[in-house]
């Protein structure tokens, strides 16, 4: 049986998307997922990047493609009442109530379905209660998983969410996964040296460039 890790944000719509049509899209395959929540923002940064609603054109996009995504494929989704926001609270609390598959739909749609402010003390508090994590997410010592994690994921080479490594390959977003399906179910395409060689391409000019 093979193990993914699944590294998500509950900020990205796509790792939403991703982790509710991930049973679909590998059904009949045997697997194991190991959930971990880490911070965007921290990928973000490490690379040099901004987040797709840090630029305003892109934010629209993104929204609207988002929602169309979820009606084609049939995904209860709503856009909460402000994004971006903090995800800090509910990704430690994901961590603290065990990172399994309960917790983390628990916290996606927390933010993803409804329409709520994602950030509300009140409802926050009512997701704390309902899922009773077993650990304090306050605490040190999830504050430091999720670190690891998100340290984990840029030793990785991940650079967005969702993204998720089986065989030690990473496959990003939420259109990675019949490709993610290929590799699990062994298609002939992985057993030749496509993978390796599509990242041998030379680097053309650079945007730097002076000339």
């Amino acid at each position: 049986m093979k193990q993914i890790d699944f590294y998500f944000d509950v900020i990205s719509p796509y790792a939403y998307l991703a982790f509710e049509q991930l049973p679909q899209a590998l059904q009949g395959l045997s697997y194991s997922v190991a959930y971990k929540p880490v911070l965007f923002a921290g990928l973000l940064q490490h690379h040099g990047q901004l987040g797709p609603a840090e630029i305003a054109p892109k934010r629209d996009w993104t929204y609207r493609q988002v929602l169309w995504l979820a009606h084609s494929h049939g995904i209860p989704m709503q856009m909460p009442a402000a994004h971006p926001f903090n995800p800090l609270a509910l990704l430690r609390l994901a961590i603290a109530a065990g990172a399994n598959r309960h917790a983390c739909e628990a916290v996606l749609r927390h933010v993803w379905r409804g329409g709520a402010d994602a950030a509300d003390p009140q409802r926050l508090d009512a997701l704390r209660l309902a899922l009773a994590p077993a650990r304090d997410p306050a605490s040190q010592e999830v504050k430091d998983a999720l670190k690891a994690n998100t340290s984990e994921a840029i030793a990785l080479g991940l650079f967005g969410v969702p993204a998720m490594v089986v065989d030690g390959r990473v496959f990003w977003g939420f259109d990675a996964l019949p490709m993610l399906r290929g590799q699990l179910a062994g298609d002939a395409w992985f057993a030749g040296n496509a993978w390796d060689t599509a990242c041998q391409v030379g680097a053309g000019i650079p945007r730097n460039a002076k000339g």
